[in-house]
């Protein structure tokens, strides 16, 4: 029987029309992207960082590696510039001619923006919710030769922490891979795009041990599943199954489900480059899309 062929975006936009505006922003920011070329980071000896990592320090908080961050700091500057001749909805056009007033003038250097989207520089960019996504964006690709190197080098059973171990941040999306008896739960980061192992019947987020988190089962959404947490009502959308990460992990293409969750009452604890305000109200067709039930994963 002939492979599966893996679900495309487009596919995937077929069935949920509703997501089209952010896939098209995404879209734009993407080719953006692709126009920008500058030299990734010399990749450490991850030698010399083994015992930051056996102690839970995350890559780009710890001392013994240094990691150069200030190209990606340019790579921004230069992705939100071209960004701002783009046709882009009037809203967001002004958001990003604003943004880039803001770094071109403001004296935001490229060591200020790195600084800033890894928790260093405390200044507040007048558009946080845009940089950070813009930000995290051009950082997860100019970083990524180093993150595909710490993955093959790290052993994830000594790590086993809720955070990532690359920068630090919580999950944004959960993958579950295998089968029983060796089923693996992964944790995937929304913003330098690491995964690592974590406990299956663990919270990510208070970690409470609840033998079973409860689970929101999604109709019709290919494997697509909210897991949450009855301590403390965090939440965490989840793949459940292998083929199709670059979509299905790819966080904007499952904001319906957040939608559904925050409806629910739950809470979104993970770190993510896209937000949900709850006040603002939610599209109906978000809520008419998908048939919730309630199932609990043993």
């Amino acid at each position: 029987m002939p492979a599966r062929e893996p679900l495309s975006a487009e596919g995937w936009l077929a069935g949920h029309p509703y997501l089209e505006a952010v896939a098209r922003f995404q879209r734009e920011v993407d080719a953006a992207l692709a126009g920008l070329a500058a030299e990734g980071p010399a990749v450490p000896d991850w030698s010399e960082y083994l015992e930051d990592f056996v102690q839970g320090e995350p890559v780009l908080r710890s001392a013994s590696v240094a990691i150069d961050l200030a190209p990606a700091g340019t790579m921004i500057r230069s992705m939100v510039e071209g960004l701002s001749s783009r046709p882009l909805p009037a809203g967001l056009a002004e958001d990003i001619a604003g943004l880039r007033d803001e770094l071109l003038h403001d004296g935001m250097t490229p060591d200020r923006m790195a600084g800033w989207l890894t928790g260093e520089d405390p200044f507040t960019p007048s558009r946080p919710g845009l940089l950070r996504h813009l930000g995290w964006t051009v950082m997860a690709a100019h970083v990524a030769p180093v993150t595909r190197s710490f993955a093959a080098w790290r052993d994830d059973d000594r790590w086993l922490r809720r955070y990532c171990p690359f920068c630090g941040s919580s999950p944004a999306m959960g993958q579950l891979v295998g089968t029983d008896p060796g089923r693996r739960r992964f944790l995937c980061c929304g913003r330098c795009r690491s995964r690592w192992a974590f406990r299956r019947t663990v919270c990510p987020f208070c970690e409470t041990d609840s033998q079973g988190l409860a689970s929101l089962s999604i109709e019709g959404e290919s494997g697509l599943r909210i897991d949450w947490c009855e301590a403390c009502k965090a939440y965490l959308k989840t793949y459940d199954g292998e083929g199709d990460e670059r979509v299905l992990l790819a966080d904007w293409s499952s904001l319906h489900l957040d939608v559904i969750a925050l409806d629910r009452g739950l809470e979104r604890a993970a770190a993510s480059l896209y937000e949900i305000a709850p006040t603002l109200g939610q599209p109906e067709t978000m809520t008419r899309a998908c048939s919730a039930r309630s199932h609990q994963d043993s």
